[in-house]
């Protein structure tokens, strides 16, 4: 599947996850989200308990941490440029519907779906999609420029740290995702 959207998906494990039945205090301590025990995703990861647990942990301090920073749409926008450019459309799709709600900018968020990384937005957005699509860059083509043009936007250095920060991660759970599994359609996840 190569289609990118904003329409809930499912996605399919090549590994075999762990059956909700096998799951231990251990595993939804580590879940954090007992709701996560639906998603395969989720379940697969949950094999090594430890590890699920600091990756959740991260990845709810990156976008549920409301002490100043940037604004969740736009660490939203970051993972969506991110999982725009790495080509996982599971992601892209979860991300994109959150940049959507938060900015209420859904045509915007769509249209770097449709159109990819490049496609024009506003100044701000510009430098955020610009930083996350280098940090994405293998290797890595983020430099002192693109923290000058996010700091030109107006993002400053809590904010510049916070979309460095989802982008990175988003780079790293991408690839992960990615090798563990593809995007399911016909079921939504």
């Amino acid at each position: 599947m190569s289609g990118f959207t904003q329409d809930r998906i499912g996605w399919r494990p090549w590994l075999t996850p762990l059956a909700e039945r096998e799951l231990t205090d251990e595993h939804y301590e580590a879940l954090v989200d007992k709701a996560r025990a639906a998603s395969p995703y989720f379940l697969l990861l949950a094999r090594d308990p430890r590890i699920l647990h600091a990756r959740t942990q991260t990845d709810n301090d990156i976008f549920y941490n409301t002490d100043g920073g940037l604004p969740r749409a736009e660490r939203e926008l970051a993972a969506t440029a991110t999982s725009r450019r790495t080509g996982c459309v599971f992601c892209a799709s979860v991300h994109a519907r959150f940049a959507s709600h938060y900015s209420k900018r859904p045509d915007d968020v769509q249209r770097l779906l449709d159109e990819g990384v490049d496609a024009p937005q506003d100044g701000r957005w510009r430098a955020i999609i610009d930083a996350s699509q280098a940090l994405t860059a293998t290797p890595a083509e983020f430099g002192a420029e693109h923290v000058a043009a996010l700091r030109a936007a107006g993002l400053d250095d809590l904010a510049i740290s916070d979309a460095i920060h989802a982008a990175a991660f988003f780079n790293w759970a991408n690839r992960l995702m990615l090798s563990l599994g593809e995007p399911d359609t016909e079921e939504t996840g």
